[in-house]
């Protein structure tokens, strides 16, 4: 069964549920939902549906996978400028710039009428809310949230000599560890990479754990101003250039971010970086003991924060609005939210989900959850502006003509603030 037709199973139970109530004035919601790590995402969600739908027959939920996170921002802007969008749906944090442009979106202020209600914009990590806020306003609610955490292999960290219970602390250390990690053959060719960073897809999102580990953010909080040609920006490509030319550690070229999870798996790289969200992955398929850490500081410890966040539509009614915002406040309520981190690796986004017995009891079991969450200290926001995707696309391009030896970093970086300055001065 597809992920799609599991939702509409889920669809098909909420209707269901409304009809044999007999509420002739049962509010209408569509909502749409991407899963981008696998099918026990899409299975909590329709579970935690159906049981919302079962306590609540007043409300008919249809709650459809719209695809990636980039295939549901595509149709929720096509549904909206044809005048047909959901009341309400889980999309990137970095995409609040560009629906509260399309009008699209409402602040959650203005339907948090009670004190339980405005209560809830303030219970979430802070390092969270800082791309779900803009203007004074709350545009987002933290959902699907995720940060990049460094793994690696305890059983290749035994062979190199390392202990397998500590990883890297810093750049330097990383380094070291993977000149001792990466092995060759008799004829020179290397079977295992010491360190494998993804630079595909969305290698700004990794690339800005080395930015700010320099201490440098990319961009400011009102979404209109980068600052990709700041030297230490280009010292963090630099490094990240150097794990493959200079200190020959990390395969030459782009690599796939879809693929690493596996070639860590098959021993093809002895330690990752990759989001959180894959932890239950990794978990459940990783034929050898591993562990998980921070990623290493340079000047400081860092990393993005990532995912996706639910809004509320513009162009929905009061009920609508009213009944959207009661599913999202039960959803991502403490046992709920504790739920949805079990089954998925996703960080649990407010503090009071960790206080739950269930995640005490998980944790307890499966520490290396927890590394996420300490990480949330030294996070910040994920790249996000005006015009997020054609920005960000032009630091893509910038990273990757660097890492295929087009560009030296300086060169790149500087074409690519000039390019990012063309386009947000009129938004400043």
């Amino acid at each position: 069964m597809s992920f799609l037709s599991k939702i509409k199973v889920g669809a098909g139970a909420i209707a269901l549920c409304g009809l044999m109530a007999g509420n002739a004035q049962a509010v209408d919601l569509q909502f749409f939902f991407p899963v981008a790590v696998g099918g026990k995402a899409a299975d909590t969600i329709a579970e935690l549906t159906n049981e919302y739908a079962a306590a609540n027959p007043d409300v008919n939920i249809d709650a459809v996978y719209a695809g990636s996170y980039q295939d549901t921002i595509t149709k929720t802007l096509t549904a909206v400028r044809g005048g047909t969008p959901p009341q309400l749906s889980v999309i990137l944090a970095v995409d609040m710039f560009t629906l509260i442009e399309e009008d699209a979106i409402i602040a959650f202020d203005d339907v948090a009428a009670t004190d339980e209600d405005k209560a809830l914009l303030k219970a979430f990590y802070p390092a969270f809310m800082e791309n779900s806020q803009t203007g004074g306003k709350t545009y987002g609610i933290p959902y699907q949230r995720s940060t990049p955490v460094l793994y690696w292999n305890k059983d290749a960290f035994k062979e190199a000599g390392l202990d397998p219970n500590t990883p890297p602390k810093n750049w330097e250390e990383m380094v070291a560890f993977s000149k001792k990690l990466t092995k060759r053959d008799a004829n020179g060719n290397v079977t295992q990479w010491g360190l494998r960073i993804p630079s595909s897809g969305f290698p700004y999102w990794l690339f800005q754990g080395l930015t700010t580990q320099n201490d440098v953010i990319l961009a400011n909080n009102d979404g209109n101003e980068t600052n990709f040609d700041d030297p230490k920006v280009v010292e963090a490509l630099q490094f990240m250039v150097d794990l493959s030319t200079k200190h020959k550690v990390m395969q030459p070229g782009i690599v796939e971010w879809g693929t690493t999870p596996k070639a860590f798996f098959e021993g093809q790289a002895a330690m990752m970086w990759t989001s959180t969200g894959n932890l239950t992955n990794v978990r459940d398929n990783a034929p050898f003991p591993f562990g998980v850490g921070m990623l290493p500081a340079n000047k400081r410890y860092g990393a993005p924060t990532g995912g996706g966040n639910f809004y509320i539509f513009k162009d929905s009614t009061d009920e609508q609005k009213k009944a959207s915002f009661d599913f999202i406040k039960w959803i991502t309520a403490p046992e709920q939210a504790a739920r949805w981190t079990i089954a998925t690796g996703y960080v649990a986004p407010r503090p009071d989900a960790w206080e739950t017995k269930l995640m005490k009891d998980y944790v307890a079991d499966f520490p290396p959850a927890l590394i996420a969450r300490d990480q949330l200290e030294y996070a910040v926001a994920e790249l996000s502006t005006y015009q997020n995707q054609r920005i960000t696309s032009i630091l893509n391009d910038a990273l990757e003509a660097a890492i295929t030896g087009k560009k030296d970093p300086a060169e790149a970086l500087k074409e690519a603030q000039k390019k990012a300055d063309r386009i947000l001065k009129s938004y400043r």
